[in-house]
C-alpha cells in the first residue's frame, strides 16, 4: 500500500498577499492582539526585498567511535542578519523617520495576509542600522538591519 499523499499547497504569489508590520509594543510576541496588530505600521507597500527573517538550527556534529560516520544533532536556534531594502522618499517622508538606528519593536510577518485564522511570525528586533543604497541605475532605496534579539514567536494564528 502507496504513502499517504500530502495535501497539495495552494500556491501563491507574495506581492499583494504578503504582509510585513512594525509594531512598537506587543505584549506576547506568540499572539499580537489585534489592537496590537492595528496600532503598528503596515510597511507592506514600502517593502523592495527582504533578507533573513528565517530561524533555523545550526547543527552539531555528534561523532562516536562505532562508525567512521559523524552524526548530527540539532543544536541552538537562531536567525541569520535581516533586514528590509524599503523605497527612500524624494521628499524625505519614509521609514527613516519610523525606523531609526536603535528603534526596537517587533517586525510581523503575515505570509498569506493578514486574514483571521492564518499563521504569521513576530520577530522581536532592534535597528541595527539604516543606510541609504546609492546605485545608479536602481529607484532610491534604504537598506534597514535588524537584531533579532530574542527567539522569534512562528506560526501563531492571526486574531478576528
Amino acid at each position: 500500500m502507496p504513502a499517504t499523499p500530502i495535501t497539495p499547497a495552494i500556491r501563491y504569489f507574495r506581492p499583494g498577499v504578503t504582509k510585513v508590520v512594525f509594531a512598537a509594543t506587543v505584549a506576547n510576541k506568540a499572539s499580537p492582539t489585534r489592537a496590537e496588530i492595528n496600532a503598528g505600521t503596515d510597511l507592506s507597500g514600502d517593502v523592495a526585498s527582504s533578507d533573513g527573517f528565517q530561524p533555523a538550527s545550526n547543527f552539531l556534529d555528534a561523532p562516536d567511535l562505532n562508525s567512521s560516520f559523524v552524526a548530527k544533532v540539532a543544536g541552538g536556534l537562531e536567525v541569520g542578519d535581516s533586514s528590509l531594502t524599503m523605497y527612500q522618499s524624494s521628499n524625505s517622508v519614509d521609514a527613516r523617520s519610523l525606523l531609526p538606528r536603535t528603534t526596537t519593536g517587533f517586525i510581523l510577518w503575515f505570509d498569506e495576509g493578514d486574514v483571521a485564522g492564518r499563521k504569521a511570525d513576530t520577530f522581536p528586533v532592534t535597528v541595527g542600522s539604516l543606510v541609504k543604497l546609492r546605485d545608479l541605475g536602481e529607484v532610491a532605496r534604504l537598506q534597514i538591519s535588524f537584531a533579532i534579539t530574542s527567539a522569534p514567536a512562528v506560526d501563531w494564528t492571526v486574531p478576528a
